[in-house]
């Protein structure tokens, strides 16, 4: 359809000059890096994959790595909403500086976090010294795993929440509280399914960043195989060994993994769009 002659012209290119520069944009960042790690292990053919698929030790980092990111996920989750909460709806001495300071894991390297980590929640550490008399230990443990993703994950929640609190109005949980609403009423009804898309995206954010995370773990973990060795160690020990096909095999393997598991967020989330709306 013709645009009327005194409709105003818009800024942007059209849609198609804009959707071609999308799909070669996505193309030279995203899709043909994945193309090529795809057809680098296919050298392996089907069989090869499969063995690797297959074989205790990857199956146990597999296990490991997505186990734990998931669980750290739902940590920051909580958390994360809470701090999110906490900063944007009260106003006290230091808010600034620890709303500022949620954004250090994003400027952290990586492996300074993990030595860091290590050094704190060591039998020796500050931290771990004080768990050790209970029989907690930390580091070198499946728990100094979870210690790790959840530190670089918690900003990827409160800076997707920060922003939908904001726009909550207030006046509506003081009505809510009005018309004899508890407090518990009023936050699982009204509070928080507004919040519940933003919550998801955060959710998945920080799942997504969990399962490729290796700077920040490799110091924490230990590597032992069958105890607390990662998908991402284990990848890196198989370039190390020159063995690049198995390398990207274990690559596909979390590739596939974490479409499927992240496929199934989105689809959750539209659903809680579509239930809840738009904030």
């Amino acid at each position: 359809m013709a645009r009327h002659r005194n409709a105003p012209a818009q800024v942007l290119p059209g849609f198609g000059p804009t959707l071609g520069f999308a799909l070669v944009y996505l193309s030279l960042i995203v899709l043909i890096p994945l193309a090529a790690l795809a057809l680098k292990a296919s050298g392996l053919g089907f069989h090869g994959i499969w063995a690797v698929a297959t074989d205790g030790q990857v199956v146990h980092a597999l296990q490991l790595s997505f186990g734990i990111s998931m669980l750290s996920a739902l940590v920051n989750a909580f958390f994360g909403l809470l701090a999110a909460w906490v900063l944007t709806r009260y106003d006290f001495i230091g808010r600034r500086l620890l709303d500022a300071a949620i954004d250090l894991p994003f400027a952290l390297p990586t492996a300074v976090a993990g030595l860091s980590l290590s050094a704190l929640y060591s039998t020796n550490g500050w931290i771990g010294g004080l768990l050790a008399p209970f029989g907690i230990k930390v580091a070198y443990t499946p728990l100094g795993i979870g210690v790790a993703l959840v530190f670089i994950g918690l900003p990827f929640v409160v800076r997707t929440l920060q922003p939908v609190l904001a726009e909550v109005d207030e006046e509506i949980e003081e009505a809510s509280a009005s018309l004899g609403a508890g407090r518990a009423q009023t936050i699982l009804r009204v509070v928080l399914p507004p919040l519940v898309p933003a919550l998801l995206t955060g959710f998945a954010l920080a799942f997504a960043r969990a399962v490729g995370e290796y700077g920040s773990v490799t110091f924490i973990a230990g590597n032992i195989p069958y105890v607390s060795e990662i998908a991402p160690v284990l990848i890196m020990q198989q370039v190390e060994g020159h063995n690049y096909e198995a390398a990207t095999a274990i690559g596909v393997i979390m590739l596939a993994i974490s479409f499927l598991m992240l496929l199934a967020i989105n689809l959750i989330q539209a659903w809680s769009r579509r239930r809840y709306g738009h904030v």
